[in-house]
């Protein structure tokens, strides 16, 4: 249930706010609720994340999420690898491209001479 896709968000999302709440996780990466609680404690169970209390602003318990030496250390890895393959993608995508235009063109040559 947890993808690498959305296991690499996460930690993406969690470096960068990791005060963030379970819901605005959910919004964010268009999930439900109960499938980002699921994923979190996956990643907490895999020694990626640390799960810390503390009192937010409206003086409620929530939680910081903290990615741990191995949660960085796999965001790096998963890093190079989405890199790796959207790279891949992009030079797949210049191609197709280039081959429409020159369809276009031939296409275009063929309209004028009829």
């Amino acid at each position: 249930m947890l993808t690498d896709e959305y296991r690499y968000k996460i930690l993406k999302i969690l470096e960068s706010n990791p005060q963030i709440s379970q819901r605005d996780l959910a919004r964010v990466l268009g999930m439900s609720l109960g499938r980002v609680n699921f994923c979190l404690k996956a990643l907490i169970e895999k020694g990626l994340l640390k799960a810390s209390n503390f009192r937010n602003s409206q003086n409620k318990l929530a939680y910081m999420y903290l990615l741990t030496p191995s949660g960085i250390e796999e965001k790096s890895r998963m890093t190079a690898q989405f890199l790796k393959i959207k790279l891949q993608e992009y030079t797949a995508l210049k191609r197709e491209i280039a081959e429409l235009r020159e369809e276009a063109k031939l296409l275009e040559k063929q309209r004028s001479a009829a």
